[in-house]
């Protein structure tokens, strides 16, 4: 790519001749346009099973069925807003999941 020597503009086609478009300027002899470009590869995109993968924090709680000590955690809001939320635990074991309302 070339530019004006006057006003620095990038030269551009113009009818059959580079010249520049704010000045008028003429460069004599060739000139030699080269384009390039550089692709930056993309990391690669994890998908997340939400099936097979679970996102809730863990905390301790007995599992009645398994005895297992560690288990999912959440809380939703299931009846209108100026009542408690319920609490959910899912076993990291044996995924039994229970509800547990205050």
């Amino acid at each position: 790519m070339e530019f004006c020597p006057k006003c620095s503009v990038l030269l551009v086609m113009k009818t059959k001749k580079f010249g520049c478009p704010k000045c008028s300027y003429t460069p004599q002899g060739k000139v030699e346009m080269k384009v390039e470009e550089k692709i930056k590869k993309n990391p690669r995109i994890e998908v997340i099973d939400e099936k097979n993968s679970e996102m809730y924090p863990v905390t301790d709680y007995d599992c009645k069925k398994c005895k297992n000590k560690k288990a999912y955690f959440w809380i939703q809001q299931m009846r209108s807003g100026d009542e408690a939320e319920s609490k959910f635990y899912k076993c990291t074991k044996c995924k039994n999941t229970v509800r547990v309302d205050d």
